[in-house]
């Protein structure tokens, strides 16, 4: 099958629409810091003629796929396998700082989600593997067999915003002493076990559970939290950076320091505000923006997204 056929990209248009003026002439450089199989990237190279880009992934069977789809722009494209809080040694070995444009499409992707035995999907019997970059680190499974109660209840709650946190944790606690929790079907199981019958019409009861799982294993926060800073200093003056998150903790990180990257540094009760003061950046989108109905209908993985976009507009003092 096609690449395109099973990976569409999310909010494509208004994305380029965002970059375009940062981006569009001749040299311009921008870091796409989660490639996936490169729908975004293509669509910008077709674009805009003059246009390199960085791509970065910590996934290496996505960057297999993304350069084989690339394969026609190979002089305008680098591949970079790193997670994205690398972004600024990328910039710095391929020799192109400052950027120009900057996206992140963030948390788990199309090919991730559908592969089913990398074990992403609630749906689909697996191994309890989630690993991103799966060269490195430990598995789902090996969080569920090593963390202890008080840790699972703490990664349910913080990263899945489950309010049964705690009576997951101990299901499955009790479920590893009679066998290790090697499979998502399984996992599936004794989380519907241990949900209440009143509560099993408010969603599928292994939603929040697994993407606390998987933001846990590939320490997605934690990297986030690094990474959108050290990308805003990667920008040069006219540079733009758009982010799409999926989930509700992702997107009030993002705006939080893109808010704080947008605000004055004034002291308060300053009567001028001095140069040195003035915002670094401009919000470029008024809030967070959302996929159209139109867009969701086509591609249902867009309902969720939140687009967020800021333009550097002086360098740091």
């Amino acid at each position: 099958m096609d690449i395109r056929d099973i990976h569409t990209p999310v909010l494509l248009e208004r994305c380029i629409e965002l970059l375009a003026p940062a981006i569009s002439h001749d040299g311009a450089v921008l870091v796409d810091g989660t490639l996936g199989m490169g729908g975004h990237t293509e669509a910008l190279l077709q674009r805009f003629p003059g246009l390199h880009v960085i791509g970065l992934d910590r996934d290496q069977d996505a960057l297999r796929i993304a350069e084989e789809r690339l394969a026609p722009f190979s002089d305008r494209t680098t591949f970079v396998h790193t997670v994205y809080d690398g972004i600024a040694t990328a910039i710095e070995d391929a020799g192109a700082g400052p950027v120009d444009g900057i996206l992140f499409d963030l948390g788990v992707s199309s090919l991730q989600l559908d592969v089913a035995d990398r074990g992403f999907a609630y749906a689909k019997d697996a191994p309890l593997d989630m690993r991103m970059d799966q060269t490195a680190g430990p598995t789902a499974a090996d969080v569920l067999a090593t963390y202890g109660e008080g840790d699972l209840r703490r990664i349910f709650e913080r990263y899945g915003e489950e309010r049964l946190a705690g009576r997951y944790a101990r299901a499955i606690i009790a479920a590893r002493t009679q066998e290790p929790l090697l499979r998502s079907g399984r996992l599936v199981d004794i989380l519907q076990a241990a949900t209440p019958a009143a509560l099993k019409q408010a969603g599928h009861p292994a939603k929040r559970v697994f993407q606390a799982l998987r933001i846990e294993v590939n320490g997605e926060l934690a990297v986030l939290e690094r990474t959108v800073p050290a990308a805003l200093s990667q920008l040069r003056v006219g540079g733009r950076i758009v982010v799409m998150s999926y989930q509700s903790l992702e997107d009030r990180l993002v705006k939080r320091v893109l808010q704080d990257a947008a605000a004055s540094t004034a002291p308060a009760g300053l009567p001028v505000e001095l140069p040195e003061h003035t915002p670094r950046f401009r919000l470029l989108v008024k809030g967070a923006e959302t996929a159209s109905a139109e867009e969701v209908a086509r591609n249902p993985r867009a309902a969720p997204v939140r687009l967020r976009a800021a333009e550097r507009i002086k360098e740091s003092m």
